[in-house]
Parts: C-alpha cells; structure tokens; sequence
C-alpha cells in the first residue's frame, strides 16, 4: 500500500512539471513565429534556436516560474503581421506593447484573449478596419491605441472595463461621429482619458464629472458643441484638460476655479464667450492657459498678475479690452505671452521678462499706447517681439536691437519716432526687421549689414533720408527689401545686385538719383519698384523686356532707348547726346531703325500675303483666331499665328491637370512653353456659364501675370475666345521635378535638392506672406515645380485647374478641391476649404520626395498609404531615419538630410495649427544648408550651375 502512495505523488508532482515544458515549448514557438512574420533589425537579437534563453531576448520578462508576463518591442521600427493567439503561447502575459511599428492588417481579435493582460499598447502601429468588443479583457488597466486608421464605430465596450486607468484614442480620425455615453463615468478608476481627433460629437456629459480619479482629459480636435458642464469642476485631481479645436460655446464656468491641481488648460478655438473667470486666474499650479481664437469679452483679471507658476498666456484673437494686468509675469517664468488681435489698451506689461525665460512676445493689432518698456532690451532669451498695429510712441530702445537670440522685430504700423540705433549690428540672429508705416528718421544705418541673417526689412513709410548705404549687398540671405515711402536721396548702390537671394525690393517714392544700375537686371524677373523718384537715363532693356516698365513711372528724367518704340510706353525716346560717349552708337541706332522699318513693312507684307492665304484655304481657323483676346504680361517677341500652327502632336511635352503642354521654336531663336487649357463648357452651358467662366480664368490670369519672383514660373501672355485659352510660359528645358527624381537619367544630388527645396519655400513664401492679398497654390506637387537650365525651381500651375473645374459662378475657392493624391491635406480633402496651411503639407510631401527619392504613392506602403505614413514608420530611432534616405546619394550630407526630414514631418502635420509657415520653413531650410560652411564649392563653376551626378548603372547605385 505505501508503494502505491509513493507512486502516486511521483505522478502527481510529474504532472505540473510537464504542463510547464509545455508551456515553455508552447511559448518558444510564438518567438519563432514572430521573427517568421515581422521583419526588423533588432529581431536579430533573438536566438530561437533555443541557444539562448527566450526569457532573457531584449524587450522579454518572465515571472519566476518561467511564463513570459511582458513583451515590449515598442520602437523597434518593425514591419508585418504580428501573429494571432499571443495568450493561447503566453497565457500568464500581463504586458504587451508593441507600438512604434508597421503592422499590416487589422486588430488581432485574439488578443481580447488575454484575459490577464493589464496593459495594451499598439500605438502608432498604423493598424487598419473595426475594432472588437473588449469587454472580456477585464484585467485590463492601460489601453492606448493612438495614431492608428481605424474605421467603424468606436469601440463604446470599452466603458465595461471598470480596471482602466488610462484610455488613449488619441488622432484615429477614422471612426464614424460619436458621440460620449453617460457610460463613461463607470470608469471610476481612470487617471487619463484622451480621445483627441477622434470624431466625437454632441455635448459634453455632465455625468464626467464623477469621473474624479481623472488626472488628464484630452477631448480636442473633435465636433463638440454646447457649453463646458460645470461639473468638469468636480475633477479634484485634474491636472490638463484640452479642449481645443471644437465647437463649444457659452461662458466659460467659474467652477473650473476648483481644479486646483491644474496645470495645463487649452480650450482655444472654439466659440466661447463672456469673461475670463477670475477664479481661473487664481489657480495654484496653472503653468498654461490657452483662450485663443474665440469670443471672449471684458479685461484680463487682474490675478492672473500675481501667479508665480504662469509660463503660457495665449489670449490672441479675441474681443478683450482694458489693460493688461500691472506686473504680469513680474512673478512668473513667464516664455511665450500672446494678446495680440484683441482690442486692448493701455501701456505694454513691463515685467514679462523678469523672470528671464521670455520668448514670444506678441501683442499686435490692439490699441496699445505708450513707449516701448526699456526692459525688453535686456530680455536675451526673447526669440519674437511682435507689436504691430499699436499705437506705440517714442523711440525703439537700443539693446532691443541687439538682443544676441530674437529671430523677428515687429514694430510696424505706430507712431515710434527717432533713428535705428547702430545697434541693429549686433543683432546676429535676426531674420525678419519690420519698422514700417511709423515716424522713424534719420539715415539707415550702415551696421544694418552686419545683421548677417536677415531675410527681411521693411522699413518703407517712414522720415528716413541720407544715402541708401551700399553695405547693403552684404546681405546676401535678404529675399525683401522694403524703403519705400521715405526721403532717401542718394543713388541706387550697384551692389545691391548682389541680393541674389532677393525677390522684393521697393525703393518707390523717394528721393533717388542717378541711374538704373545695369548690374541690377541679374535680379530679374523678381518684383523690383523704382517709381516716384528723381531718377533719370535709360531703362535697361532687360526690365522693359520684363514687363516691368510700369515700375519707373514718376521718373521725369527716365527715358527709353531709342531703338525701341515708344508709343506703348509713358517715357520718352532717350536723345541721341545721351549716348554721346560712343558716337558711333548713333549709327548704330541710326542703321538698327532702318533696318527695323524695313523689316517690318517686309514682315507686315509677308504676314497680309500669309493671312490672306489661310483666310482662303481655312477660313473657320481665321475667324476663330480673329476672336482672341490677347493679356500680354512680359515683352516677348513672336508672331501669335506662329504658335497657333505651331501647337500640334508633336511638339507636346507633357499633359497637365488644366491642360495640354507643347514646346515651341520660335522663329526668332527663342523657346517658350504654350498650355492648351482643356475646355470645360459643354454643350449645355448657357452664354452665361461661358462668360462667368472666362471671368474668373481672365481674373485669375491677371493675377498670375502680376506675379514676379525667380521661382515663379513667368506668365508672358494669354489668349482667350469662346473656344479655347492658351498660356505662353518661359520654357523649363530641365523638365519637371518629378521627372528629375523618379525618371530622370542625371541624378540629383543633396546640395542640388536642397536648393531646389529652398527656391521653392521661397516662391511660396513670396505667394502667402509678400503679396496682399496673399495667393494660396492649392497643388503643390513635383510635376508642378519645373526646373530651368541651371536646376533652379519654378512654381507652376496653380489657380488654374481649380478655375477649369469650377462651374461658372460657383465659389471655386471653397467647393472645388485642386489638388492630387498623395499630396492633398486631410483638412482639404474633407472640408474643400484651402489655407495657406494646405501648401504647407503639400510642400512638405516634396520634401519626403527630394530626401527619400521615393513617389508619394508606391505599393509597397500598403494600401491606401502614402510616403507620409511610411515615413513615420521609420523615424522613431535614427536607423530607421536612415534608412528612408535616398540611397543612390553619397553619405556626405545625411545629417543635413535629416534636419530637411525633420521640416518635411512638421509639415505633414495632421493638425494644421501645428505645421509651420512658409517663413518659418524658409528660415529652418537656411539653417539645413549643406554648403553653408563651403563643403559644397570645390568642383568650381560646373557644380554651381549644374550640380547634377550622373546615375551609375542601376546595379551599381
């Protein structure tokens, strides 16, 4: 009998043992079938050859009795399936986190399984379809499935598990609207719940107010309408609460002066009105507060004065009045204070920067009264010091202009008077000096020209005189240069010819002398003004050819040369002592004009015989082109006919998305470009359809034509009739950009692709914040960007196409959507409504394309993906940055093609409020310039006007 007990509980201990080498060999498995179906370089650290023990593989833990509790693989840049039935190999798992991955497919429904599992993160996996029912996962106390692509309905089961204590939803604008059930506040136990641009709609429930273990609430970027409850005040332990970028209204409740743990409050761009409440501003650890873009009324509390935790005031874009509060951020680190577009009074806060953290000061477009406080001279942390549109008086304080970090000086539109301070010397990092419209005297300093950084100076409508100093042309990252309306009276320097970088300059209404420096002409086409002066010689041809005749006028002493016929212009025939310095110069123009008579009877004989001919063999094309109504922009010389006859297949170069492109040989020796645009009047339209349409094209054209910058594309004219329309451009011999990448036989290389990055934020910026009012592309993309000779870029075709697929009189600029997959901004796309910040992401995608040499759309980004998610996918480690870079480049500039990278992802965004301006990403390029320490000079000449390298056999790339 005792044998057979000994022999029982042998058996009995045996049985437990081979239960857990069951396991052990069950969990050994899921490792295999992990390294089978994901791909990634730090799977390679696994060794499933059982010569390692899987409990200690990196991102692996085990509990002592050797069952797997925890895999962590999050950021491991991994791509594929993850494998079905984890808890089926690792029933004792408590953690599973697998964010910062490709993952193909949809949820895994298995893993509602892990009956065990306390934490789920699958963020930023990018996982696609309907999420499950989670209701069996009761153990479960972290979700977080942010930044995925999920569609269906959101997943109300949640709200069943009562363990939770941190729900994450965070950007999965995929869901069908929801709308928040009064179920919520069962999660007793939840410390944050974030749920931003998740479709959620309707009210805001009261009943969240139970919620009191609440720690952070996040609801923006969502549909939420009607007032904030109350009840959110009862969230004792609430330190952020964001409810930005909604619909909400009403007042705000004072009962949020009870949070007394806050920290950070965002409610900004909604519809809120009433009164800040002064309970708000009492709040102990409030560090933010953001009000921005709603309708707020009434002063700014006086409390808000005496937080000594305050670093965030953002209150721009109201209706608030009075003056702001005496000694605000006098207690406070205070870094970013925004009230401007309010209607504030009263002198500017002069303690703001004591607690020496300041950066953003910006208080434009109120009614701000008073001198400029001498204690922002010593402000050195300052980066913005925006004050605009005030009514500031006296003079501008000396260290403000020489603080050694701040990036932009705003004091245009005051009453300041006095001189610029020699000071402006010392401004090193200062981009961007605006002192326009005030009452500013004395010279321009020459120091101005050891501010080395500027890419902006308007300074136009002021009192200053004196010379324009010739130190000037130093500046060579200037791109705008604004002096008109002031009293100048010297020359124009030859050196500002060395402005290669410029696009605007402005120097009408002045006092200038002198003549037209030639050497200026090496600017063209960009937007130059020499009007209303005392300027006197010859036009240089160059800028009469550039239709910019018009930019002279009010210049008694100017005069055309006298080879030219005068009749289209409003100056005189230059006279022949004029040119006296070389006589035989009249012989010249003496011979030139005979042999121009002449020709031109010879010509005008040739063109009558040849216009009577086709009349008699093709009457229908004669009329028609009788009909056309001709907008010439820039001079050119052609023969209209010619290019008629010239348009047929095979001179075409390319279709676009308004129109059919062909390239044409004049018979003068020039090329130009000529665009076909399709007809869109159907045999339905009425006469009215037709003329609405053929308006707003014509309205557009003039627009377009207006436009002068080197990286715009030049309008020279535009034929019209009932017809057709065609547009006669400068022709591009490189092609476009993405011909240039993905076909090209030359390849481009890094400081080549940066320039062209470069050229074309700064033809955009031209566009957004030069011109007034400013001009919105709508379809950037790399076929739209043409290269000249030398690689340079041109924006192409933009107002067009959305002019073409508009139906006569409909409000094109916000039912029509002009822009190209893979391309398009999702805010666009959705509402059909463009902004500057729809640019902004399309520009950002042709950056993806210039780094990664990748097309925005491939197969290989799965489906419905594009280069954006692909991208994202990578960039969590800096490996995996590398690797998105082109591989055909040489490894000299792969930090500086990061940093480019880097601008590209933020102008990508999916909130539009967080990508960057055209400014800012001109500025962030400059500072990503591979050549800016000479790295990029010594192949000489060859490589600065073709910095092209010829493609290896493909195998050899």
């Amino acid at each position: 009998m005792a044998f057979y007990y000994r022999v029982f509980l042998i058996l009995l201990l045996l049985v437990p043992l081979n239960r857990s080498q069951s396991t052990v060999t069950n969990q050994s498995q899921f490792f295999t079938l992990m390294k089978n179906s994901l791909t990634g370089n730090l799977l390679s650290n696994w060794d499933v050859k059982k010569e390692k023990p899987f409990c200690n593989y990196t991102g692996i833990s085990c509990d002592e009795n050797g069952y797997v509790v925890q895999v962590d693989i999050s950021g491991w840049s991994l791509s594929g399936h993850f494998p079905e039935n984890v808890c089926s190999y690792f029933p004792e798992l408590r953690i599973l986190r697998l964010d910062h991955n490709y993952l193909h497919g949809e949820f895994p429904d298995s893993i509602r399984n892990c009956s065990l599992l306390e934490e789920l993160n699958m963020s930023f996996t990018y996982l696609t379809g309907t999420l499950p029912d989670f209701s069996p996962m009761t153990s479960l106390k972290v979700l977080d499935l942010s930044y995925n692509l999920f569609t269906g309905d959101f997943p109300i089961s949640v709200t069943n598990l009562t363990n939770l204590e941190v729900l994450n939803f965070n950007e999965n604008g995929g869901f069908n609207l929801w709308k928040l059930p009064e179920s919520f506040s069962r999660l007793s136990k939840l410390k944050s719940m974030v749920l931003t641009t998740c479709m959620v709609s309707g009210f805001i429930p009261a009943s969240l107010g139970n919620m009191t273990s609440l720690i952070d609430l996040e609801l923006s970027g969502n549909f939420l309408v009607g007032q904030i409850p109350a009840e959110i005040g009862m969230l004792k332990h609430l330190q952020e609460l964001e409810l930005y970028y909604n619909q909400l209204e009403g007042e705000i409740p004072e009962e949020l002066g009870n949070l007394t743990e806050l920290i950070d409050l965002d409610m900004s761009v909604n519809k809120l009105s009433g009164k800040i409440p002064e309970s708000i501003c009492r709040l102990p650890k409030l560090q933010v507060l953001q009000l921005y873009n709603n309708s707020l009324t009434g002063e700014i509390p006086d409390a808000i004065a005496k937080s000594t935790t305050l670093t965030t005031l953002s209150l721009y874009d109201n209706m608030l009045t009075g003056e702001v509060p005496r000694g605000l951020g006098g207690s406070s680190p205070m870094i970013v204070l925004e009230l401007s577009e309010n209607r504030l009074s009263g002198e500017l806060p002069t303690e703001a920067c004591s607690g020496g953290k300041l950066q953003y000061f910006l208080v434009l477009e109120n009614n701000f009264s008073g001198q400029v406080p001498e204690s922002y001279s010593t402000c050195e942390s300052l980066l913005r010091f925006r004050v605009s549109d005030n009514r500031l008086e006296g003079s501008i304080p000396e260290g403000l202009l020489a603080l050694p970090h701040v990036s932009i000086i705003d004091f245009g539109y005051n009453q300041l008077n006095g001189s610029i301070p020699k000071t402006i010397g010392n401004a090193k990092n200062l981009s961007e000096l605006f002192i326009q419209s005030n009452k500013i005297s004395g010279v321009l300093p020459l120091e101005i020209s050891q501010a080395a950084n500027l890419v902006k100076i308007d300074l136009s409508n002021n009192l200053m005189s004196g010379p324009l100093p010739s130190e000037i042309g130093n500046l060579r990252k200037l791109n705008l240069l604004m002096l008109q309306g002031n009293k100048f009276n010297s020359s124009i320097p030859d050196s500002f010819s060395s402005l290669k970088s410029l696009n605007v300059l402005d120097l009408s209404n002045n006092r200038l002398v002198g003549h037209i420096p030639e050497s200026l002409c090496e600017l063209l086409p960009n937007s130059m003004n020499f009007s209303e002066n005392l300027l006197s010689g010859s036009i240089p041809l160059s800028f009469i050819k550039g239709g910019l005749v018009e930019s002279f006028l009010g210049n008694p002493g100017l005069c055309v040369p006298a080879y030219l016929n005068s009749s289209d212009t409003s100056f005189p025939t230059c006279s022949q002592s004029y040119n006296r310095k070389k006589v035989n110069c009249i012989w010249v123009i003496g011979i030139s004009v005979g042999i121009i008579v002449v020709g031109s009877i010879l010509f005008l004989k040739r063109w009558f015989s040849k216009g009577t001919s086709m009349m008699e063999n093709d009457e229908t094309m004669s009329s028609s082109f009788c009909s056309y109504d001709v907008k010439s922009f820039h001079w050119i010389s052609f023969d209209q006919r010619e290019i008629v006859e010239a348009m047929i297949d095979k001179n075409i170069v390319g279709h676009g998305g308004s129109g059919v492109v062909y390239r044409i040989d004049l018979s003068n020796g020039e090329v130009i470009a000529v665009k076909k645009l399709w007809s869109h009047i159907t045999k339905d339209s009425t006469l009215e359809d037709q003329f609405d349409l053929n308006k707003e094209l014509k309205t557009e054209v003039d627009t377009l034509g207006s436009i002068r910058h080197k990286n715009i594309v030049k309008l020279y004219c535009y034929f019209s009739s009932l017809d057709c329309s065609f547009l006669v451009y400068e022709y591009m011999p490189n092609g476009n950009l993405w011909d240039a990448l993905h076909k090209g036989k030359l390849l481009l290389d890094w400081p080549t692709r940066h320039r062209i990055a470069l050229g074309i934020a700064q033809g955009l910026t031209y566009l957004h914040h030069d011109l007034k009012p400013s001009i919105i592309h709508r379809d950037i993309k790399s076929t739209n960007i043409l290269l000249d000779i030398n690689y340079h870029p041109k924006v192409a075709d933009f107002g067009i196409a959305k002019v073409l697929q508009a139906r006569g009189g409909e409000d094109s600029t916000t039912t029509v959507i002009a822009g190209t997959y893979g391309y398009l901004a999702p805010e666009y796309a959705n509402s059909s409504k463009a902004t500057p910040k729809c640019d902004v992401y399309s520009f950002g995608v042709v950056l993806m394309e210039l780094v990664t040499g990748r097309k925005p759309v491939e197969a290989d980004y799965g489906e419905s993906k594009n280069i954006i998610y692909w991208v994202s996918t990578k960039v969590e480690t800096k490996e995996g940055a590398m690797e998105v870079l082109d591989k055909r480049l040489s490894g000299l500039f792969k930090d500086e093609m990061i940093e480019v990278l880097k601008i590209a992802i933020r102008c990508t965004y999916k909130t539009p409020a967080n990508r960057p301006t055209m400014n800012e990403v001109v500025q962030s390029l400059i500072e990503a310039d591979p050549c800016r320490f000479d790295c990029c000079k010594s192949s000489g000449k060859a490589k600065e006007t073709a910095s092209v390298t010829k493609t290896k056999n493909q195998y050899d790339i």
